[in-house]
């Protein structure tokens, strides 16, 4: 071999040399990234900021296509999963068995169980009708809007629905529903809002000034599911829609149930929250931090009675026996130890209407976000485990529930598996962007990696750059996914520069596969909701948080 030859060798070797170390180098580079489970591997990741992270990723950008799109009238009660979505706590076998939907205090886990407990008593009872007919029943815990939809719809009746307090009674009356009031009272409680300990405020009013004031950060639960949410909305309404456009201009936090608010907020990041006392007393965690101040109607978990025409009289009967056995001395005392029947002195010279509940929901609706603009990107998860059904339904809730967003919100759709796609910038949610909106979900494909926080700093540096543009907005970021991120960022790497931009993280968790607790920590990062759902009730959820949020 000559000297060339060898030369031409040589110069051949290093290029192959140098090509093998850029790519190990990339390789190296981006296996940083890669999350296994959520725990971030070096601290330098954990301080770059939001550019810095996003000029490491390698985002695509998706050409428009337009889909058609409705202008229907949207009816949420028509994505009402079936019933067997919210399944009997107690199941009864009686020749005449009284079904009770109730609110979740009453019907879940440990000194949240009362009328469990009381349902299982009752039905070792051998309760019998006059005409020896045995008698059961049976417990279904579903949120008090929920149980109203239900009923208002007429997809569902139960024989008896026990909400917290009136309001959503009310409110199911006015809107047709099949209803009637039975008892006022099935056991004591009131609702409160729970403001940090030596914070020197007595009253509601005192804190709702202080709110209003921006001097704390208050949560409340979306008045459209929690009947605690709706006595602060009407609370806060007795003084006219600017009372409560004031308040609500200085919340960071609704969440969707007042358990959630309890379970979401109870690591004291809030100076104060809504609460019904029953929980309070029962959380160590919140007594020791805060205090609690009753306001509003009481949540004295009133009774009604369902399609009371078409009961027979064994029916009839067996309702009235099992409303006795509630508020029986025996089953009173238990309940005392679980929390309820305290703060008796307490009275509510407040008193509402159907018609009043109504309005105010519509009022929420209308005036929720003070006029100001709203700049929110969804985020939908495309990786390979979304194939089949999760996918579709995916799809049908975006669709379904693009029709409860206004269109004066700024809108954009990021989707995700291996790598992230920009599916449509943020523009304002006219017809146009509409049309672009739904034929990106329309093209929407499952397969690959699950990149999940790549995708989250994608989408908030797009409603960073456009809160430019619209600085009074408000922002928010939806995240639909089902599985684990085993790709990309991990959380502990972007929290740092999620928690500096400030904007809300809500996460729909689809199925019982989903890393349902790594996105309740996304949420909880600036205090988002987080929502668990499958391919049955996914879409009516959904439609119900938009409702509420957008």
């Amino acid at each position: 071999m000559d000297k060339r030859t060898k030369g031409i060798v040589t110069v051949g070797v290093l290029m192959i040399i140098v090509m093998v170390a850029v790519i190990i180098g990339v390789v190296v580079k981006r296996a940083g990234n890669i999350s296994s489970g959520g725990g971030g591997i070096s601290g330098t990741k954990q301080d770059m900021t939001l550019d810095e992270m996003y000029n490491e990723l390698d985002v695509e950008q998706a050409t428009p296509v337009k889909g058609t799109v409705t202008l229907d009238t949207p009816d949420l009660y028509d994505e009402l999963p079936e019933i067997d979505k919210y399944p009997l706590s107690v199941e009864g076998s009686g020749d005449v068995d009284i079904e009770i939907f109730t609110s979740g205090e009453k019907a879940g886990k440990d000194n949240d169980s009362w009328l469990i407990d009381v349902a299982s008593s009752f039905n070792s009872s051998d309760v019998k009708t006059s005409d020896g007919k045995t008698v059961s029943m049976s417990v279904r815990s579903v949120p008090s809007g929920t149980a109203a939809d239900y009923i208002i719809s007429g997809k569902y009746l139960p024989d008896l629905y026990t909400p917290s307090n009136t309001l959503f009674g009310e409110y199911a009356i006015s809107n047709n529903g099949s209803l009637e009031l039975y008892a006022d009272r099935l056991v004591g409680n009131t609702a409160g809002i729970l403001v940090k300990k030596d914070s020197g405020y007595t009253t509601a009013d005192e804190v709702i000034k202080a709110v209003q004031d921006n001097k704390i950060t208050m949560g409340y639960t979306n008045p459209q599911t929690s009947a605690t949410g709706l006595n602060l909305l009407l609370t806060l309404l007795r003084g006219g829609d600017d009372n409560f456009t004031k308040f609500n201009a200085n919340i960071p936090y609704v969440a969707y149930t007042t358990q959630q608010m309890r379970d979401s907020a109870s690591n004291g990041t809030l100076d104060a929250m809504l609460s019904e006392y029953q929980a309070y007393i029962n959380d160590n965690n919140l007594t020791s931090m805060y205090d609690f101040i009753a306001f509003g109607v009481r949540h004295d978990n009133p009774v009604y009675i369902c399609n009371k025409s078409g009961k027979t009289a064994a029916e009839l009967e067996g309702v009235k026996l099992v409303v006795d056995y509630c508020k029986s001395d025996e089953m009173q005392k238990i309940a005392a130890q679980k929390g309820f029947n305290a703060n008796d002195d307490y009275t509510s010279a407040e008193e509402f209407s159907g018609a009043q509940v109504t309005q105010s929901l519509k009022t929420y609706k209308k005036t929720k976000d003070n006029g100001k603009d709203i700049i929110a990107v969804f985020v939908a998860d495309c990786s390979g485990s979304m194939d089949g059904d999760p996918m579709n339904q995916l799809k049908n809730s975006l669709t379904n529930g693009a029709q409860y967003i206004n269109d004066n919100n700024y809108v954009g759709l990021v989707s995700y598996s291996n790598s992230v796609t920009i599916e449509v910038p943020i523009a304002q949610f006219d017809l146009n962007q509409r049309s672009y909106f739904q034929g990106a979900v329309n093209n929407l494909i499952a397969s690959g990696g699950t990149a999940s926080y790549d995708a989250v700093v994608v989408a908030v540096k797009m409603i960073t750059e456009a809160k430019a543009q619209h600085p009074d907005a408000k922002c928010m970021l939806f995240l639909l996914s089902d599985g684990y991120a085993n790709n990309g960022y991990s959380m502990d790497e972007i929290t740092s520069a999620l928690r500096t931009s400030g904007i809300p993280v809500y996460t729909i968790g689809y199925g019982d596969d989903a890393d349902t607790g790594e996105l309740a920590r996304l949420s909880g990062i600036n205090e988002a909701a987080s929502i668990n759902a499958d391919s049955d009730d996914i879409i009516y959820k959904i439609k119900s948080l938009f409702n509420s949020q957008l």
